[in-house]
């Protein structure tokens, strides 16, 4: 379905070339759920944008790698031929639902759009489509949503007609980044309950981005873990629960709260250090100066992505080594 070899996303700044994207390669099967963590900045979103090629060049810069979607190298498509998948076959819903959707037109005007584009249908079927895709995704009383303005919706509703949006020409990739932020917990839920309900009837491939180790932990069957635009470790998600192998993900996991702890008595964890910037990284492995258990050839030698143990990759000069 999905496979980025090598693909390496720069961006061109005043202070020289920031690596946002280093190398990264990951595959996706049909129907698959994976999900992609890090902290913020990491690379997790532009690699997204780079499968739909929506980052304005300049300033992006594609260095190498390729992005194949069924058998074709996205990179080397035509602006046309790539607006033509953008939206049918693989669709994304964006981070930030409002920012994302157009305040000066209705809901049902920007879901409408897409019917008519990718289905050519005419405006009076696009609306009825639109009112459809909403009570599939449970927008209460779709047929007056329609004509409603993102700004009159909550936060869970918008988030709903985004993936409204991104379904409504039953895509086989989705890419979710960050589909549950800043939204509560119940709100949480009933998403991810959304996109699993949908996935189980339209089929649809979901790479989902996020921070949320939680949410990985719920609903994705492999998971990959990225830090400043390298994968370090990538394995089944019960495997990397039970067995994480590389220090950073090992801290990302000890930095969950418990259910149990006490805040008199247990301090939240943390990696300590800050993430190195994109334009200055260390010259070996890009975690060395945050990691407590660095060797010599951490500082010098960036460690390959290996696979360890049976679908079980990580790029560690200990974990390496055994």
């Amino acid at each position: 379905m999905l496979s980025i070899r090598h693909l390496k996303t720069y961006f061109r700044t005043p202070r020289g070339i920031a690596r946002a994207v280093d190398g990264v390669s990951l595959q996706m099967g049909p129907g698959e759920i994976m999900g992609v963590v890090g902290e913020s900045g990491c690379g997790k979103s532009v690699m997204a944008l780079s499968v739909l090629g929506l980052l304005a060049s300049p300033p992006a810069l594609f260095a190498g790698g390729e992005i194949r979607f069924k058998g074709r190298d996205l990179l080397t498509l035509a602006p046309e031929e790539l607006r033509r998948l953008r939206g049918d076959q693989i669709s994304m819903i964006f981070q930030e639902p409002m920012s994302a959707l157009n305040p000066v037109f209705t809901v049902g005007n920007q879901l409408s759009e897409v019917f008519r584009v990718h289905r050519g249908l005419d405006r009076s079927a696009a609306r009825q489509g639109a009112v459809e895709m909403l009570a599939k995704v449970g927008v209460p009383a779709p047929e007056r949503r329609v004509g409603e303005y993102p700004y009159q919706l909550s936060g869970g509703m918008r988030q709903r007609v985004m993936i409204a949006m991104a379904l409504a020409c039953r895509p086989a990739l989705l890419l979710a980044d960050e589909p549950t932020t800043a939204l509560d917990v119940s709100i949480q839920a009933q998403i991810l309950e959304l996109m699993l309900g949908l996935k189980e009837e339209l089929g649809t491939a979901i790479l989902l981005i996020t921070h949320d180790l939680g949410v990985v932990a719920e609903i994705t069957r492999r998971v990959a873990v990225m830090y400043t635009g390298k994968i370090m470790e990538e394995a089944a998600t019960e495997e990397l629960f039970d067995h994480p192998l590389h220090p950073y993900t090992r801290g990302l996991m000890a930095s969950i709260p418990r259910a149990d702890a006490s805040f008199e008595t247990d301090a939240l964890n943390e990696i300590r250090g800050v993430v190195p910037s994109a334009v200055d990284l260390p010259p070996g492995c890009h975690f060395e100066p945050r990691c407590p258990e660095a060797v010599a050839a951490c500082r010098t030698h960036p460690p390959e992505l290996e696979e360890l143990r049976p679908g079980h990759r990580v790029a560690c000069w200990r974990a390496n080594r055994g």
